[in-house]
């Protein structure tokens, strides 16, 4: 499967998650509890990012234990990264940004891949790569809508999944734009929430996100 299929079963992901939580994970047990209390809301794909000792390890457990879910690695940093998340078994790969380098293994790599960028330039660069779902990051930063509204334009053909300060009070907005096939956040994943082991409010935000989406894509 080349770059092309790869981007399309990308984009298809992304649409099919509609906004995907992004979760950074303490110990396996906890990926897991997120993981069931997202599920429970009605979120089938997330994204966990590489960003703690225990991030691996629980990436293959989640893979092990709950079949439906589908898990990105998150916080991609470079090659190395990329293949041990591979190994683990992610479904596909997310970086907050794209030097040469890592696009070039991501256009390598045998699953789908979600290249972040910030600026059309970063954008232009890795549409010229054969990448046409991207994430854009960190969106509320760079323009957020506006900046996803103007992009529509020049870059036609070019999917976006805005990630970085959204919350659930301009998640819909977002999914208004034609361009935009998925958001990321990681509101109804609060740190406090978690720390307190408190599922059900998980599990809450978790359903009104994807009331969100079926709002949006009836």
């Amino acid at each position: 499967m080349g770059i092309e299929r790869h981007q399309a079963e990308a984009e298809r992901i992304l649409r099919a998650a509609g906004i995907l939580p992004v979760i950074t994970v303490d110990s396996v047990d906890q990926g897991r509890r997120i993981a069931d209390a997202l599920l429970a809301g009605g979120l089938r794909t997330l994204e966990l990012t590489l960003r703690t000792p225990a991030a691996l390890e629980a990436l293959a457990a989640l893979k092990k234990d709950l079949p439906g879910i589908a898990v990105g690695a998150g916080t991609v940093l470079d090659e190395a990264q990329a293949r041990r998340a591979i190994d683990a078994g992610a479904d596909f790969l997310v970086t907050p940004g794209t030097p040469p380098a890592l696009a070039d293994a991501l256009a390598a790599a045998p699953l789908p891949v979600v290249p972040g960028a910030a600026t059309p330039t970063e954008l232009m660069a890795l549409m010229a790569r054969g990448f046409r779902a991207c994430k854009l990051f960190p969106a509320s930063a760079v323009g957020g809508i506006a900046m996803a509204r103007a992009l529509a334009g020049p870059l036609a053909g070019l999917v976006l999944c805005p990630t970085g300060g959204i919350g659930e009070h301009d998640a819909a907005s977002y999914l208004a734009q034609p361009n935009v096939a998925c958001i990321g956040g990681s509101w109804m994943v609060a740190r406090e929430w978690i720390e307190a082991g408190d599922w059900a409010r998980v599990t809450a935000s978790a359903a009104n996100a994807a009331a969100l989406v079926r709002a949006a894509r009836p």
